[in-house]
């Protein structure tokens, strides 16, 4: 490796050096400064120092799930339509046109989902569709 390498090539291994370091101390320096102090108490889990009541294997409904597939959704929707809205001048015509085909598909699936039934939460709205359908409701 030649000088002129070297002088190239400092900041890479300065860098390299200093994720070293902060990984090391991260994980050394917690042993050396922290309490060794064991207890009934201390094995205790808690958060935000309250201290937890019944079991972690709490089973939750189908529709926070919804929500979260929904938010994802959207949320990317918004992502290319930001991406888009920042190079719209350069997209022309042919951008807007594909992104009017992108909201149309979206919309599409969100009609769908709707019909379906998957937004609606509330008994009353599920018994009201069931009784608007009895073939499908039976399968």
């Amino acid at each position: 490796m030649s000088p002129a390498d070297v002088a190239h090539n400092w900041s890479f291994g300065i860098f390299v050096f200093g994720v070293v370091f902060i990984c090391a101390f991260m994980l050394f320096i917690p042993r050396l400064l922290g309490g060794r102090d064991w207890g009934r108490a201390k094995n205790e889990t808690f958060e935000s120092g309250v201290v937890s009541s019944g079991s972690a294997r709490m089973r939750f409904s189908a529709k926070f799930y919804l929500v979260a597939m929904f938010f994802v959704i959207f949320d990317v929707e918004a992502l290319f339509l930001y991406a888009w809205a920042v190079s719209v001048r350069e997209t022309g015509w042919a951008g807007f046109i594909e992104v009017v085909i992108f909201i149309s598909v979206l919309l599409a699936g969100l009609v769908y989902v709707w019909k379906i039934g998957a937004l609606d939460w509330s008994p009353a709205q599920r018994r009201k569709r069931a009784l608007q359908n009895p073939a499908k409701s039976e399968t």
